[in-house]
């Protein structure tokens, strides 16, 4: 096998009591054989990296749904009257959170193929999200045919939610099927910032005891979490995994994203504008109803035509307005907890043709990603799992490459290094 440049040149011990050895070519899958069928028993998942798809489950009963039901015909509204609260729009939407679904490769782009009966001014929204190999969700991203969804990272799971909304007069959409493609993207990596972004913005209290939030959350007395103007970062009902940090004149409490509004659905202003779905013209940081409530942004109009009245870029349910000190709305600061990645990466250069990058720091595990050939990664943390021997050497360190979604064995990164000079565990 060609080797283009030197592998790791120090040893390191075992530290996880016995370990089996690895050759070279099981690690980078390939094999000295010229037969076909010999190479896939070496490697079971060797067949060549490419685009995958899938035909969405919309039969299968599941827990997260909001007013929305199965019928012959497809998912359909329940209650066309409308919802959600914190946006107080006059149409009915529903949700349905489809499973998770474990891909035996990393993506970051995804595709729908969406069947669908959708009456004029009616929509249905086909929102994904991927989740790493450090269990790390995406922010939400909404995948059309024409303009495929984007993962900031590659990702070796994704989930689906589907939003059904009606037209102004009260027609509804239904879905009778949806299938998926994803692929890793052979664009430059999107870059994620390391720290949550924090924003000062003007809080609302949302109230509306009784009323339904956009994930299906029946809001209650003293109620705790927080509404943001876009379903990108809206937590499934009953979840943090979308959070925000808000903090008000006498105390900070985390919160989860429960509702969207208010005013403005497709609004993430926390995002850059390369990432930002709607009014990119404006900073980083400034909620769309801010600009048009102080400089007459959109004509003073929120994006659905109305006259915006305030500045808001948050509301906050009973029990979080109160407990962080807010007695009538009020400037309060916000981190965005999802928003970073959580650590720095540190590049690296690698050597090695056909090196697999695995789920997990194990060779047996499942191959996400292929490395072509010698390139530059960026690694995020790494781990002791399986030893790996090469010329003589051994290693038992594997790195973590937050664009691939997975791992590969140290042996593979090219520096003097068993384990690489500052980068943390994982």
């Amino acid at each position: 096998m060609h080797r283009s440049q030197r592998p790791n040149t120090h040893s390191v011990p075992v530290r996880r009591g016995p370990a089996v050895a690895v050759s070279l070519l099981a690690v980078v899958g390939l094999t000295l054989t010229a037969d076909p069928a010999a190479a896939r028993g070496a490697d079971p998942d060797d067949a060549p990296l490419g685009g995958i798809s899938w035909r969405a489950d919309l039969a299968t009963p599941a827990a997260d749904v909001t007013n929305v039901s199965r019928t012959e015909g497809g998912l359909r509204l329940r209650d066309p009257r409308p919802g959600p609260a914190s946006s107080r729009s006059p149409q009915g939407q529903g949700t349905v959170l489809l499973p998770e679904r474990v891909l035996g490769r990393a993506v970051d782009r995804i595709t729908p193929d969406l069947e669908a009966t959708v009456p004029t001014g009616a929509q249905v929204a086909v929102d994904v999200r991927g989740r790493d190999g450090l269990g790390r969700w995406t922010e939400w991203r909404e995948a059309r045919d024409d303009s495929p969804a984007l993962l900031p990272r590659a990702v070796t799971r994704v989930q689906t939610r589907l939003t059904l909304v009606t037209a102004p007069n009260g027609s509804a959409p239904t879905v009778s099927g949806l299938r998926l493609g994803a692929e890793l993207d052979d664009t430059p990596v999107r870059a994620e910032a390391a720290e949550a972004v924090t924003a000062s913005v003007y809080a609302t209290r949302e109230g509306l005891v009784g009323g339904t939030t956009a994930n299906g959350h029946v809001i209650v007395p003293n109620d705790h979490f927080v509404a943001l103007p876009s379903r990108r970062g809206l937590s499934p009902k009953g979840s943090g995994e979308y959070s925000v940090r808000v903090c008000g004149p006498a105390r900070c409490e985390t919160a989860p994203v429960w509702d969207v509004g208010p005013w403005n659905t497709r609004d993430d202003y926390w995002n850059p504008s390369s990432v930002r779905e709607s009014f990119k013209d404006l900073p980083q940081g400034t909620p769309e109803a801010q600009a048009a409530y102080q400089q007459g942004y959109n004509g003073g109009l929120d994006g659905s035509g109305r006259r915006v009245l305030n500045p808001a870029g948050i509301d906050l349910a009973d029990g979080t307005f109160y407990n962080i000190g807010l007695n009538n709305n009020g400037w309060v600061t916000v981190t965005y907890l999802w928003t970073g990645t959580g650590a720095p990466t540190k590049s690296f250069p690698t050597w090695g043709t056909a090196v697999n990058i695995r789920q997990q720091a194990t060779s047996a595990s499942t191959r996400v990603a292929q490395l072509p050939g010698p390139t530059t990664v960026r690694v995020q943390c790494q781990v002791h799992g399986q030893l790996v021997e090469a010329d003589g050497h051994s290693n038992d360190a594997w790195s973590y490459l937050p664009d691939y979604g997975g791992y590969i064995s140290n042996i593979f990164i090219d520096v003097a290094d068993s384990w690489l000079p500052g980068v943390p565990n994982c």
